[in-house]
């Protein structure tokens, strides 16, 4: 069932020992979301902490400074930023289906898969819905929480160049700079700052970018091997794909990266006059309409001949 912001927050208040998860392939909305809510959660005097099935990147560590392990048995569950439970890896998603009691999320593809759902699709990140939790509950926002909530705000609207930004989201940055929130230092370390082992993938990346469809379409494919190569990570790899729609008259940029299993994520941007959401859908994924991803085939070849057919139709 769908509710509102004051009807959650009652959900939070009426229960004890929750677990907040963040999705799979940790981004800094999830886990903004996931260490800011557990710290309104443990000032509400609760017993509460916040898990991933992944490793969470080191760049996120300072949300976890002062959060001290706490041991329960958890009672709720509450999912962030995760419009389906599939996103939040196998191993939490096999432990917890059918148990989560919230999810809270902007995605406007959100399967609906907990008991109750906080949707708000024209927040540019879920960090803001946090946020408004935390004025609904009376919560006051300290240096820590306005640390994790910027990171989430920031790095889900581009440092507030994307064009999910909104009047809100500024009004918002704006009063987590007066709670405290170190934007310098997080804005470099988000958007200023490139590990040797990024910067030898990028490198990569970009030299093996194409272009069809008279340069309308731009495709990268980062494979297990470039990975390999240059000493990189899954912690690092979320920049690339913003590095296709950078170039002039590209107005669909993908991102095609190999998984595992031989499968290729492929993460998707448009320009304005293009819904990434809807082009994804056709391929059986989602998102935002500037951002958007799904999942294909392998192998590399045949994922991308998929992927132009869907382009082509799109820009016929």
């Amino acid at each position: 069932m769908r509710i509102d912001v004051s009807q959650a927050a009652l959900l939070l208040a009426a229960h004890d020992n929750i677990l907040i998860l963040a999705h799979a392939h940790p981004d800094g909305d999830t886990l903004g979301s996931a260490f800011a809510l557990c710290r309104m959660l443990r000032a509400l005097g609760k017993k509460a902490s916040a898990a991933c099935g992944d490793t969470i990147p080191p760049a996120y560590d300072f949300m976890r400074q002062g959060l001290e392990e706490q041991a329960f048995e958890a009672e709720y569950i509450v999912a962030v930023d995760t419009a389906d439970i599939k996103l939040l890896g196998r191993e939490m998603r096999d432990a917890y289906a059918g148990k989560i009691g919230l999810c809270i999320d902007h995605h406007g593809s959100n399967t609906l898969f907990a008991a109750d759902t906080l949707l708000m699709e024209k927040s540019a990140s879920t960090a803001e819905i946090i946020a408004l939790l935390f004025a609904q509950t009376g919560v006051a926002l300290g240096s820590e929480t306005a640390d994790c909530l910027y990171t989430g705000l920031s790095t889900d609207t581009g440092c507030f160049r994307y064009a999910n930004t909104t009047a809100g989201s500024h009004r918002l940055a704006a009063e987590l700079i007066e709670a405290g929130a170190r934007i310098e230092q997080l804005n470099k370390v988000f958007f200023e700052t490139k590990t040797k082992t990024y910067a030898a993938l990028e490198k990569l990346a970009i030299e093996g970018m194409k272009l069809f469809f008279d340069g309308r379409f731009a495709a990268i494919t980062i494979t297990r091997e470039m990975m390999r190569l240059s000493g990189s990570n899954e912690g690092e790899y979320d920049r690339i794909s913003t590095l296709p729609l950078q170039i002039e008259g590209v107005v669909i940029g993908a991102t095609l990266r190999e998984m595992e299993d031989g499968s290729f994520k492929v993460s998707v941007r448009t320009s304005p006059s293009i819904d990434a959401a809807r082009f994804c859908a056709r391929m059986g994924g989602g998102g935002h309409p500037g951002a958007a991803g799904c999942r294909l085939e392998g192998p590399v070849g045949k994922a991308l001949e998929e992927l132009k057919g869907f382009v082509a139709a799109e820009l016929a």
